[in-house]
């Protein structure tokens, strides 16, 4: 980085491109809770790329060892971000998924097919769409559950539809009825419970909760410093008060003298005169 470039003003774009990489450093065990809170202050504190390029420089990004680097330029956003750069097309990555007498789980980044079947028996599975890219706009999660059961967890801005039947059984239809994103998939959980059940809940990722929890931090820290400073301000206005009273009160005592002594000088000035007199 030239020394040119240090001195240009980051963004906060820029910032949080850093924060996210503490966060996932975070949730990967490299850094502890005391150095993240340290480099995440040093983050938002940062006003130049030279001040902010350091703080992220012995931290891989993803799965990439090499350390992350701050651009030196403004790129266009790419065509297709936000919800419509997650509906890929093509196939899925993962098609089935079966659990007997066990369980399964789809996770992180994979691709959601346009019809995805699941089968629990004796056993449960979790289809976790919260990461994942989709073939396409409408995808369908199929799940038989038969004395099992199976959970749906999608992100928030999704639409849910459930058409599933259940006997001594039943299907979670707790998410329905939530509008969607524009432009963000729709997603279809149908299929068959007996004995069982299939549970939709709707979560943010483990990165949101933890930029909301920082969110929080922040704004009880914020809380806190204008607290301190309001109670700071209280004392300096008691401690003015206080002052006054005093000068106050000095200024009375010292009226009081000098208005004794002037009662003395004349009382003493009329009693030479009536010395005087008498002489």
């Amino acid at each position: 980085m030239t020394d040119d470039a240090q001195e240009l003003r980051a963004s906060d774009a820029d910032r949080e491109r850093v924060a996210e990489v503490l966060r996932d450093a975070l949730a990967e065990g490299r850094l502890d809770m005391t150095e993240f809170e340290e480099r995440l202050d040093a983050t938002y504190k940062a006003r130049t790329y030279g001040e902010l390029a350091p703080i992220t420089r012995d931290l891989p990004v993803g799965e990439v060892a090499a350390a992350p680097r701050v651009s030196m330029t403004k790129e266009p956003e790419r065509s297709g971000g936000g919800w419509a750069g997650r509906i890929t097309g093509g196939e899925g990555s993962s098609t089935w998924a079966v659990a007997v007498m066990s369980g399964f789980q789809r996770k992180g980044r994979w691709t959601v097919p346009r019809r995805f079947n699941s089968f629990a028996f004796w056993g449960g599975g979790e289809i976790d769409l919260r990461e994942a890219d989709f073939a396409a706009g409408e995808v369908v999660i199929n799940c038989v559950a038969i004395m099992g059961g199976a959970n749906v967890i999608v992100p928030p801005g999704v639409e849910v539809i459930v058409r599933g039947i259940g006997i001594m059984g039943g299907f979670d239809h707790s998410e329905e009825g939530v509008p969607g994103d524009p432009g963000a998939p729709r997603v279809i959980v149908t299929g068959f419970a007996f004995w069982g059940g299939v549970g939709v809940e709707r979560k943010v990722t483990r990165a949101e909760r933890q930029r909301l929890k920082e969110e929080r931090r922040q704004e009880k820290l914020e809380r806190r410093a204008a607290q301190r400073e309001l109670r700071s301000s209280d004392r300096d206005d008691v401690a003015d008060a206080h002052r006054r009273m005093l000068d106050d009160h000095r200024d009375m005592v010292r009226e009081h003298r000098d208005a004794r002594r002037e009662d003395r000088e004349l009382r003493r000035e009329d009693r030479d005169r009536r010395r005087r007199g008498e002489d």
